[in-house]
Parts: C-alpha cells; structure tokens; sequence
C-alpha cells in the first residue's frame, strides 16, 4: 500500500507590473515582481481520488496576485465561485515582506481547508534614470540581474514566517583575496595564491524572528527597507574591505555584522559561488587557455611577454566546474545564568 506523505501546488511565474502615480509632482514609481503561490491542506482527496472538489483553482490564484476583482458585494458567494479579493491591485506591493504576507494569509483566512499558504516575491530592478542630472519623472533603467527575494509562510495557527534576501549581485575585486594553506595530497593540483582576483554572484538572505500574525507585519513595515539596505551595504563593504583569507572567513564576517545591524533577524545565510579567473597561459596552437599542467605558462612564446604573478594582467574568465560556498549563522542562545 501506499500513502500521499507531503503535498503542495500553486500558481509559479505570475508576472506584476505595478505603477504608482503622483498626481501632484508627475513622478511615477514603478515595481515589477514575479511570484509563486503554493498551497497545503487538507487537499490529500484531489491526489488520491480525483476528487477537485477540494483544489483551488491555479488561476484563482493567479487572479488574486494581480487583484483584477473588486472587494465583493457578496464574499461568500465569490468565494464559492473561486474569486478572492487580494491583490497587488488593492494593496500596497512594497515592501515586498508586506505583500507576500498579505497574500499567504488571505489564502488560509478565505480557505478553511488550506493550512499553509508559501509566497515568494522576486522584486527585479529599475532604477529612475538620470537625465541631465536630474531624477526623471517616470524613465528607468534595468541595471543588472540583482533581485531582492522574499518568501512568507503563513499557516493557520502558527503565525508568519519571513526569509528575505537578496540574489544576482555580481561582485568583483581585482586583488585582495588569498588562499593558501589548504590540506594538499595526492589529489591536489591547486597552487597556493596569495593575491588573486575574487569574484562571486552574491545569494545572500536573512530569516525574520517569526511574526505573530499580519498585524504584527505591518508594525514591522519600516524595519524590512532598512535591513535589505543594511545587509547589502554590509555585504558589499566586507568584500571590498576584507583582506579575505577564504570566501568562507569573509561570508562569515558578513554574516555576523548583519546580525549585529538588525536585531529582528534570526538568521543569516550565504551561497557565494567561485567566478574563476584564469591568467592566460599556454600556447597559440592549444585554441584555448591550457588549465592543465601548462596553466603557469606565461606568454613569452610571444616576444618573451610576461602574463603570471605579479606581471599577470590578462586573464579568461571561466564558466564551470567552480567552487560553491555556503553557511547559515545563527545568534548563540542566551546564558540562563
């Protein structure tokens, strides 16, 4: 025999465009998101016995992102016609910790049978353009793949939880990195390097001391700005500033100062993949980079140029295989002493 263990669905990539128009000064602000609903509850019979009695439409979902309904003369009678009322239509979309709480709790308020509601909202960038110098009124630039991600989970009885982040940040420094002093055995190849170039693409994210309730969010509203700016400018000074022994010790010292920086934060997690950057090495006829036993070749076969060491200035960036760190810190439990 067999038996359903775990179950969820949803409504994934419901794209939003939200603008917000000030009517006195002209000025237009703009947010785009995608978000991912995912329903649990007592929904084993739409698996086991085709019994869609209990589903929640994908599309009602969808419906409810974009809040292309009304507030309903007849609440009872729309919801048993799978209409709702949430709704980045109705209610504010930023913060985004706001408004994925809004929708997870509409989900398990409206469905008596739905336990949890997950709610992820990407937020991607535009940035207002500057114009002669001037803030212009509704133009904006996409200036890079840097999202800020949020998930809320809310569940019935249980209050709302927040993970908040950031991701797609690409970094890069040019000197300021060391590694070096690594357990070496028959398997390593890797030279020791105590100046190299270090770059990553920042997954960064922040888990929320869990909230009561939606109430309980919305006194919170001012807090989740600051801490996105807060963990973002400590992230990108650390590794700007940090003479960095291992990705891993400056992760680490990232992750501290944000837990230092916003005392509502639970936990701080890091995923910081290695973008490798080669000197170029080898010979013409190779085509490409030799990354074997050549790979400290310099380039003297052209008019005895230099290309290693403290005379590299040319290097290949490289797509994979490549390093991945992570780490989750916590804060350590207060003494009962």
């Amino acid at each position: 025999m067999s038996q359903l263990s775990s179950a969820r669905y949803g409504k994934d990539n419901v794209r939003v465009y939200k603008v917000h128009r000030d009517e006195k000064t002209g000025v237009h602000t703009v947010v785009e998101m995608t978000v991912c609903v995912l329903l649990e509850g007592d929904i084993e019979t739409s698996y086991t016995e085709a019994d869609n009695s209990v589903v929640v439409a994908t599309d009602s979902m969808k419906n409810t992102v974009y809040g292309v309904y009304p507030w309903p003369q007849n609440l009872k009678q729309d919801i048993s016609n799978g209409l709702t009322k949430v709704m980045a239509k109705q209610h504010p979309v930023t913060p985004p910790e706001l408004f994925a709480s809004i929708l997870s709790s509409h989900f398990i308020e409206t469905y008596s049978h739905i336990h949890a509601a997950h709610v992820k909202v990407i937020t991607h960038r535009w940035t207002r353009m500057t114009i002669d110098g001037k803030p212009h009124p509704h133009s904006f630039i996409r200036d890079g793949a840097e999202t800020r991600n949020v998930e809320a989970v809310a569940r019935r009885g249980g209050g709302i939880t927040i993970h908040s982040g950031i991701s797609g940040l690409l970094v890069l420094k040019s000197t300021g990195s060391a590694f070096h002093g690594y357990i070496r055995n028959e398997y390593t190849t890797l030279p020791e390097v105590w100046d190299r170039i270090l770059s990553t693409e920042v997954e960064c994210g922040w888990t929320w001391k869990p909230f009561a309730g939606l109430s309980a969010v919305r006194q919170s509203v001012p807090k989740f700005d600051r801490a996105w700016q807060a963990s973002r400018d400590i992230t990108l000074k650390t590794f700007a500033e940090d003479n960095s022994a291992s990705v891993q010790n400056t992760m680490y010292k990232m992750c501290d100062a944000i837990l230092a920086a916003v005392p509502d934060v639970a936990t701080v997690d890091y995923s910081l993949p290695n973008k490798h950057y080669f000197e170029i090495s080898g010979f013409p006829s190779c085509g490409v980079p030799d990354r074997g036993a050549n790979k400290k070749a310099d380039l003297s076969w052209h008019k005895g140029l230099k290309n290693t060491g403290k005379d590299a200035e040319v290097y290949a960036p490289q797509s994979n295989p490549n390093g991945l760190i992570q780490c989750t810190v916590t804060r350590q439990p207060k003494s009962k002493l």
